[in-house]
């Protein structure tokens, strides 16, 4: 069942994006409407997993790649549209490849990303990476990007536009920071896997 929802919110999210191309009003609302059930699903998937004991390695993975993929459907579309800068998907993408590539690797030797067997060591990259705290921070910054760039699209008569858009670009630049903030321990505690590949 976690791991329906994490493929459902896949979809959900390329229709969703799909449909900000189409520049009307009520598909804008729609739009937005459906983006908070995608950011929803995020939080669903895991409390389902844990609710029916379904959390295996395979389930933590396929969270991770289901979180990647909404991430750069979302920030590959606003740039296309417009709403954000080339070099943010750039770096997101980016930042994603590289600390994936790592985490199939430590995948392979009984590792994950968060949790019990998290990969990360040192106490202090535990905490930017694998804390709840954080990851949580990072969830709700994104979340809010994603569906505060889309509502700064939609007329208001009765919320100022002015602070719908300030909220949505302080929220687009923090998570930008926490992804990269997230992804540097990752790299860095990579080191000693290749080294005992080498070895």
């Amino acid at each position: 069942m976690a791991n329906f929802i994490t493929m459902s919110r896949i979809i959900l999210a390329i229709i969703t994006v799909s449909l900000l191309f189409i520049h009307t009003v009520p598909v804008y609302i729609a739009a937005f409407i459906l983006t908070v059930i995608v950011i929803w699903f995020d939080g669903l998937d895991g409390f389902v997993a844990r609710l029916l004991k379904e959390e295996s390695r395979f389930g933590a993975m396929l969270d991770i790649l289901g979180d990647r993929i909404v991430e750069n459907i979302y920030w590959i579309a606003f740039c296309a549209l417009g709403f954000v800068p080339a070099w943010i998907p750039i770096v997101v993408v980016t930042r994603g490849l590289l600390t994936d590539g790592v985490r199939s690797l430590a995948f392979e030797k009984g590792f994950t990303a968060f949790g019990t067997t998290t990969m990360q060591q040192n106490p202090i990259a535990k905490f930017i990476v694998a804390s709840r705290t954080v990851r949580f921070s990072y969830a709700v910054f994104k979340a809010f990007a994603f569906a505060f760039l889309i509502a700064a699209k939609i007329p208001m008569e009765y919320m100022g536009k002015d602070i719908v858009i300030m909220i949505a670009y302080a929220c687009v630049y923090i998570s930008v920071f926490l992804c990269v903030l997230r992804g540097i321990p990752v790299l860095l505690e990579s080191k000693r896997f290749f080294t005992e590949d080498a070895k």
